[in-house]
């Protein structure tokens, strides 16, 4: 069994990684957090067993540099949605993309037993299949998850008995985080509806999977602390909730307000699938805690909170 005691987290001052360190602090780890730190360092906590490292992950001398006596790597940082890599797919392919093998390579060269990589469940595609699971074909429609695809096919080819390697595939995260997102569907949804009174659906019979953030990070733990032979070069969906859209913002309206209006408009955005999380709670016993609900009453809350402060 790999002890693992020191984690070195990629994009850690981010959406996720501003949730995800505080919990692994609370379970006793050492955290490296290295980040561009673009939005600030203020989202992480100041704890002694945090060292927070403003870097590029395309630096890869400063990369290896940084990540030596660590037992694993959580790889998060990337460029994470659609119309921020539309803007500039050059920047977009260098980070999500080429500065993934070289930094596998440096993991392995330096023995970190696990590097676990968050991949999306936006690799499948458009499907059709009720449960869509680990072991069918990718469909990737943008460059985003086109580069999930191929960073994951990377890592799999280092994995080994020493470098332990494992790809989650996440749903789309919703909920509260000291570094908030606005930009995935059910935190949209909520923000507009406190804010606006209004909710556009684009679309709205599409499938999407939700995964309240707090299971997120308890899916990281579950990794790093799971038996190799478990996990060794494995690949897991993790969400909890597949509903439509349209379901989506009804579940808003319900928690912000009867007084929020729902809109409908045509989409060209037709992805829908509806992901299978059997395979990681059958091997790890992982089952989510948290629903869709719980997110929009967490944001709600935050909402408020602010304004009570002004």
């Amino acid at each position: 069994m790999d002890k693992i005691k020191k984690i070195f987290i990629t994009g850690g001052a981010g959406y996720v990684g501003a949730v995800l360190a505080p919990f692994l602090i609370s379970k006793g780890y050492e955290l490296t957090i290295y980040d561009l730190m673009i939005y600030g360092e203020d989202v992480i906590i100041d704890n002694p067993k945090i060292k927070k490292i403003k870097g590029d992950i395309r630096d890869i001398d400063k990369v290896k540099k940084s990540m030596k006596d660590h037992d694993a790597v959580i790889h998060l940082a990337c460029i994470s949605n659609d119309p921020s890599f539309e803007l500039n797919p050059k920047l977009g392919k260098s980070i999500n993309l080429d500065a993934f093998e070289p930094m596998v390579k440096a993991a392995k060269e330096l023995n970190i037993k696990r590097f676990i990589y968050a991949s999306s469940s936006s690799v499948y595609g458009i499907k059709n299949e009720k449960n869509v699971h680990e072991d069918m074909s990718l469909e990737p429609l943008t460059d985003y998850s086109k580069f999930k695809v191929e960073c994951e096919l990377i890592l799999s080819r280092y994995n080994s008995d020493d470098f332990t390697t494992v790809t989650i595939r996440p749903a789309t995260v919703c909920g509260y985080s000291t570094r908030q997102r606005l930009d995935v569907v059910v935190n949209i949804l909520t923000n507009l509806g406190y804010h606006k009174r209004k909710i556009t659906v684009f679309g709205g019979d599409q499938l999407r999977p939700n995964l309240h953030i707090k299971d997120m990070i308890q899916s990281y733990h579950l990794v790093l602390n799971a038996n190799k032979s478990l996990i060794s070069n494995q690949i897991f969906n993790v969400g909890s909730e597949n509903q439509k859209v349209i379901d989506l913002a009804n579940i808003t309206k319900k928690i912000i307000g009867e007084d929020v209006i729902l809109e409908s408009t045509p989409t060209n955005d037709n992805r829908s699938y509806h992901i299978s999380s059997k395979k990681i709670s059958d091997i790890l016993n992982f089952n989510t805690q948290f629903t869709v609900q719980d997110a929009v009453l967490d944001l709600k809350k935050a909402f408020d909170q602010k304004y009570e402060g002004i």
